[in-house]
């Protein structure tokens, strides 16, 4: 008989990962004999043996011609270093320092030939990949930090007997709101917490999170947004054919008949089906999978140990490893400037890689390769060098257009470890460039022109490289005449996160032109790399051909009561005499207050969105701080430098004595108050990114560009802005951050006016080209239009239910099952985000009837009120967490009316019997208050089974076996309730009453009694004390090895030899009573019952 495709996690992703990656090189290490090669001790998870073979075999000292191998002293003490990582400095400090010992060695004293020197001991052989063992095992248990219990990782993949790579899969077939690659994400994150298994992944340098058909990758310690897909850059469909092929066969290669055994060997679930399965699979031609692709893309060992040593990055505290095309635009562009051009010339070119997707840190790898190239690669590219002359060392020049941009890379090399020094003058420059030093250097546009000018003698080594950061600025216009005049022979490489414009296309080109594929905006959208960004025109909000206030002043107003209207009056009159530009100013910041207030401010949260507001002029961003002051809804700051550029008098506001008198004050107080700029600048723009204060920082042109803040969300967008600068300015809100779906552009001033056509027809971004510009900006009108079929979605989740206005109760219990609870959170959830949407934008709301908005509130609100109800009855967690707060706010401004609360989120201790009745009292139907109890004490049973499993297991089959008479009708809602109260008071409460007299009170005795009674089934056993004798035997075996003299021995759980002694004598013990009671003697009884009391103990003592 044929067998049916199995969607178990291992048959259908962990077993599948198993073939590949032996057929990928890896060996197959059985669960039994990676426990061997441990040592036994599940807290220790290198391969020692292997570990100690392989540094005897890849590390050798030549002298005189003869090899030497390193001393038995050293290897041991190099593996010594190996194992002891400072895990109490931090995870990522820890990994870090395992990071350098790979990459770097360690270094030892040797005495050869009677001659003591240092020499270094490396761990894996970079060089050559095949001279390293790749092993791999699964069901891996690693003692967990500060605990006796485990976590077991699906896959572990060792080089040279050092774990790497760590994978948990997931089948495709899970149910719920969290996909199964975000389960198996959230499995890695909960593992490398404190509490989790740090002693694994302190060591592993990928991580992979693989459901069949999705799959994505990170590094050590990275938060669940910033996990990436990886796709392969092919170039042509040639390559990618070839490469499709290539992975076919490796996929489609029979495993040796001696692996099959080991690897099914151990599977004591479902082995022989599984056995049978998988080699009717082989076959067949099997299809090639996302998650065979990702295996093969990063964990091929030579692919491996590329990411792992040279696109692995430490950056402040924060380990990243390289996304795809960080990678390929990095291999890309040392693949061009491999050789040199005919007139002894190295090429370059132009990478553009969209903003917000990891530019700088692209730089940065690409500059520690370029700085480590061997010289004998510098040296084969150049000709004309005499025999025995080396080349001239790569020097590495950073140029940006910008100090704030310079300030950016100088930090994120410092950050990354990387020897960097700044140019502080253009003859400070000079003299670094003439020097030999081998630090990489940083500079703006203007010192490094000053330094051009000033240099009468060429530098032309052709190993010179410059790396020029926003490059469309400097390497496009008449100064690259300059920079070919000083730099004949360098290799010019540009990085730009905006589209080259047509006028510089050609030029660009005469450089090499695009170096690997573009990575544009809608790459970055897909791939999850930035959020994606949305524009609402609001310049037509506030009429500059009227008196702006009093018309913004009738708008406004309309729908409010006329008590409403005259408080709002007040308010008014006190601006009301202002020229017509500042009542402009007034009007706007009136409105981005409310904006913001309205859709965006939280108190509180983790996810506080912050905004941007970008004005023309320094005394108009002052008036902006001004208004938004008196006006007293949000909290704001400045940031602008004397002599920010101005693009003209947008807003009409010219009284220069006034500007004047505004800017003096504005920088004598921060002066006062700061000392100087920077000191002022650093410390609000760190509130900023870190604290709840300034919502909202107010700019003219500085920190418009290279400005990284992941909660920037709103950019209000108050000036003109045009080409480069206006697509740089957008994407400052355009990062990933927990709970961010979107950056939102409010555009105030018309800049992106009516974006419903193709973008390439605005004056602000006419010089690019469509294709280039394609995904960077979506009208907010595109997603709001969705709504009303969001809408219609969460009403179909209910379409059975005939009569919509019956009681709540009913839609209560039609929720009852899993799967249609995890639909309705889904839906309900994309609804509210869009009403919430669709309520800020301005056209939604004058365009749309007022009934049919208060339709979407109406029916919000019952819907919300019956999530939190439907939630507190079956104790559901929240799949949505990181939107919570902006559906709260949604209720808060626009849902609940005075005096009326509706909180959608509210936490609760299981454990907590006062959080318990506080809950249950808000339940009033009493089958519901059933629902709750059963559920919660069921989640509490599942917390705790492992403290006295065959007890647990008993009172939750129990419980389901309640709720399934209430189901069924044969008990009412009156003593569904009794009974499961009853069961609830029992969990809680013990079960004192119904032990044995010699067992009460002795909660671990009761448990092993329980063990005993389930494994030995006798009905005689049950009229004598057999039961009772069993219990109490092992609870003395426990107390007699876990403690001495009256104390516990510290982590006796990690002592196997206590762990064994334990099992000895339980199973000596239990062998006497049988005999006693003249019972059979039943081995596989005995077995059960050692290991199983041994976790009982390691969670009770």
């Amino acid at each position: 008989m044929k067998h049916l495709p199995s969607f178990r996690e291992d048959h259908v992703s962990q077993v599948p990962a198993l073939q590949l990656l032996i057929n990928l090189g890896y060996e197959y290490v059985p669960p039994r004999e990676a426990e061997r090669l441990r040592g036994g001790r599940k807290s220790n998870v290198l391969f020692e043996s292997v570990l100690r073979e392989r540094l005897g075999e890849i590390n050798d000292i030549t002298r005189r011609g003869t090899t030497h191998k390193f001393s038995e002293a050293n290897v041991s003490a190099a593996i010594l270093a190996v194992r002891h990582l400072p895990l109490q400095d931090g995870l990522i400090n820890a990994n870090a320092a395992l990071y350098d010992l790979l990459t770097l060695g360690k270094s030892f004293e040797e005495r050869i030939e009677g001659d003591l020197k240092s020499h270094s001991i490396h761990f894996i052989d970079w060089e050559r990949p095949e001279n390293n063992r790749y092993q791999v095992t699964e069901e891996l248990p690693v003692t967990r930090n500060g605990r006796s219990d485990t976590y077991r990782p699906d896959i572990v993949c060792y080089v040279n007997g050092i774990p790497l790579v760590v994978i948990e899969c997931k089948s495709p077939a899970l149910s719920g709101n969290k996909s199964p690659v975000e389960l198996g994400i959230e499995q890695h994150i909960r593992n490398f917490k404190r509490d989790g298994i740090r002693d694994l992944y302190v060591y592993s340098g990928l991580l992979l999170s693989l459901a069949t058909n999705a799959a994505r990758y990170a590094t050590t310690g990275t938060s669940k947004e910033f996990w990436s897909v990886w796709k392969e850059r092919h170039g042509n469909d040639a390559f990618e054919a070839r490469y499709l092929n290539r992975l076919s066969a490796i996929k489609n290669r029979p495993l040796a008949k001696a692996t099959k055994d080991e690897l099914f060997s151990e599977r004591t679930y479902g082995f022989h089906y599984a056995r049978r399965y998988f080699d009717g699979l082989e076959t067949e031609k099997r299809l090639i999978t996302v998650q065979d692709q990702l295996l093969y893309d990063i964990c091929r060992p030579e692919r491996l140990l590329d990411l792992v040593r040279n696109f692995t990055v430490y950056d402040a505290g924060v380990k990243k490893v390289a996304r795809y095309q960080q990678y390929f635009g990095v291999r890309a562009a040392l693949e061009r400037i491999r050789q040199l051009k005919p007139d002894g010339s190295r090429p370059g070119g132009v990478i553009w890689h969209t903003q917000g997707s990891g530019k700088s840190l692209t730089m940065v790898m690409l500059a520690q390769l370029l700085a480590n190239l061997p010289v004998e690669e510098l040296a084969r590219a150049q000709t004309g060098l005499r025999k025995g002359e080396l080349p001239a060392p790569a020097r590495i020049i950073l140029v940006t257009d910008r100090v704030d941009l310079d300030d950016q890379l100088f930090k994120t090399f410092k950050k990354c470890q990387q020897e960097v020094v700044r140019a502080r003058t253009g003859t400070h420059l000079s003299e670094l460039l003439m020097d030999d030093g081998d630090e990489i250097i940083t500079t703006v546009i203007n010192k490094f022109e000053a330094a051009v000018r000033q240099t009468k003698t060429p530098f032309d080594s052709p190993n010179i490289f410059v790396l020029i950061d926003e490059g469309h600025r400097t390497q496009y216009g008449s100064f690259n005449v300059s920079m070919e005049r000083v730099f004949p022979k360098a290799s010019f490489l540009a990085f730009t996160g905006t589209p080259l414009m047509k006028k510089e296309k050609n030029t660009a080109f005469k450089f090499g032109g695009y170096i690997g594929l573009p990575y544009k905006v809608n790459d970055a959208v897909e791939d999850g790399a930035v959020v994606p960004l949305l524009y609402e025109g609001r310049h037509n909000r506030i009429d500059l051909n009227e008196e702006p206030i009093n018309r913004y002043f009738d708008r406004i107003s309309e729908p409010l009561s006329a008590y409403g209207r005259n408080q709002l009056k007040k308010k008014f009159s006190t601006v009301a005499h202002l020229n017509r530009a500042k009542q402009v100013v007034y009007a706007r910041a009136w409105d981005i207050s409310e904006h913001y207030r309205d859709f965006f401010q939280t108190k509180g949260d983790k996810y506080k969105p912050k905004a941007q507001l970008v004005a023309p002029r320094i005394a108009t961003a002052l008036l902006y701080k001004k208004y938004l002051d008196e006006i007293g809804m949000v909290t704001s700051e400045v940031i602008v430098t004397r002599g920010d550029q101005r693009e003209g008098h947008e807003d009409g506001f010219r009284e220069d004595n006034e500007e004047k008198a505004y800017e003096d004050e504005y920088f004598a107080a921060m002066h006062d108050k700061y000392g100087d700029q920077k000191q002022f600048e650093d410390s609000v723009i760190s509130q900023f990114k870190k604290q709840e204060h300034p919502e909202i920082l107010i700019v003219v042109a500085k920190l418009l560009t290279g400005f990284d803040a992941p909660a920037n969300t709103v950019l209000y967008l108050c000036r003109s802005l045009k080409e480069h600068t206006l697509l740089q300015a957008i994407a400052r809100v355009n990062r990933v951050y927990p709970g961010k779906d979107y950056g939102y552009i409010i555009d105030y001033y018309g800049v992106l006016e009516d974006l419903s056509s193709a973008l390439e027809t605005y004056t602000s971004l006419d010089e690019f080209d469509a294709e280039d510009l394609d995904g960077a900006l979506t009208n907010i009108k595109v997603e709001v239009v969705k709504l009303p079929q969001a809408h219609a979605e969460v009403w179909d989740i209910f379409k059975t239910i005939r009569e919509r206005k019956v009681e709540p109760t009913v839609y209560e219990e039609f929720l009852e099952p899993k799967d249609r609870r995890d639909i309705f959170y889904e839906k309900l959830t994309a609804f509210a985000k869009l009403l919430k949407m669709a309520l800020s934008t301005v056209d939604f709301v004058e365009q749309t009837s007022a009934t049919k908005i208060d339709d979407y509130k109406k029916d919000l609100k019952f819907f919300l009120q019956l999530r939190v109800d439907v939630k507190r009855r079956y104790n559901d967690e929240l799949s949505y967490r990181e939107y919570e707060p902006k559906i709260q706010k949604l209720v808060d401004s626009h849902i609940t009316t005075v005096g009326e609360t509706l909180k959608v989120t509210e936490l609760v201790d299981l454990f907590d019997p006062k959080q318990r009745e506080e809950e249950l009292a808000k339940i009033s139907s009493v089958a519901a208050q059933a629902d709750h109890i059963a559920s919660r004490t069921t989640k509490a049973i599942n917390v705790k089974m492992d403290e006295d499993p065959i007890y647990y297991k008993k009172l939750a089959e129990l419980i389901r076996d309640t709720i399934a008479a209430y189901h069924q009708r044969r008990i009412d809602e009156a003593e569904y309730l009794k009974r499961i109260k009853e069961q609830e008071d029992r969990f809680f409460n013990g079960r004192s009453d119904e032990a044995p007299e010699a067992l009460k009170g002795r909660e671990a005795a009761l448990t092993f009694y329980d063990f005993s009674r389930d494994s030995f089934t006798d009905e005689a056993l049950l009229k004598n004390d057999f039961h009772v004798e069993v219990a109490l035997a092992i609870e003395d075996v426990m107390l007699r090895n876990i403690y001495l003299n009256g104390q516990k021995i510290v982590d006796w759980v990690n002592n196997t030899d206590i762990a064994n002694r334990i099992q000895l004598q339980v199973g000596d013990r239990i062998y006497d009573l049988l005999d006693k009671y003249k019972q059979p003697i039943n081995w596989e009884a005995i077995k059960i019952i050692e290991s199983g009391c041994l976790k009982v103990a390691f969670n009770k003592y």
